[in-house]
């Protein structure tokens, strides 16, 4: 039997692992021992804490999905006002852990994995809508509710969207230069509103 104290140290040594094994072979359609044999545990063990290797994949979705929010709730406690707000969610969005190429590599592995999973995609939707709330709610006191929805949209097509070529390999956009890019899209778009209101 494992020592009691074990469990949580084990169990995030295993999504760490399932993290790593996705993001090299790019797909989930890893086993149960390769992810075990990665973590330094036995796939006994790996079954033990989990049941089977869905319900790490899922752990480990999870484990991607909670990290960024608690980034997000971090990140946005030390802006100051909406503008600023907008910034920290693209900075959280790009950082260093979330745009390592495996940690990218798995997200597009669970991508494709949501056409096939309700339970996958039920995930993502759950990250996409997030993103797009965390996005409308500091817009709106900039640009409006209507306005601030659609350029939300926009924001969030452009995070994913550089998320995707990156993990192709069809870009060799770093994490600064998209995070100057989707800063670029905001202020872009705020400053065509602001001299359409003066306008009117």
């Amino acid at each position: 039997m494992p020592k009691m104290g074990m469990e949580p140290v084990r169990r995030k040594a295993l999504v760490d692992a399932a993290l790593r094994v996705i993001g090299d072979q790019g797909t989930l359609s890893v086993t149960m021992s390769d992810i075990a044999r990665n973590a330094g545990v036995s796939a006994a063990l790996a079954h033990h804490y989990f049941g089977s290797k869905e319900q790490l994949l899922i752990e480990t979705i999870r484990s991607l999905l909670r990290q960024l929010r608690d980034d997000t709730v971090l990140a946005l406690k030390s802006a100051k006002g909406p503008r600023e707000r907008l910034s920290a969610i693209v900075r959280v969005s790009f950082q260093a852990d979330q745009f390592a190429p495996e940690t990218i590599a798995a997200w597009l592995a669970f991508y494709s994995e949501a056409q096939r999973s309700e339970e996958t995609r039920r995930f993502l939707v759950v990250y996409a809508r997030r993103l797009r709330s965390n996005l409308v709610a500091d817009l709106k006191a900039l640009c409006g509710a209507d306005d601030a929805v659609r350029v939300a949209e926009g924001a969030a097509a452009l995070i994913d969207g550089l998320y995707i070529r990156r993990a192709l390999g069809s870009s060799p956009v770093t994490a600064e230069a998209s995070i100057a890019l989707t800063d670029d899209y905001l202020s872009l778009q705020l400053d065509a509103l602001s001299a359409q209101g003066h306008a009117a």
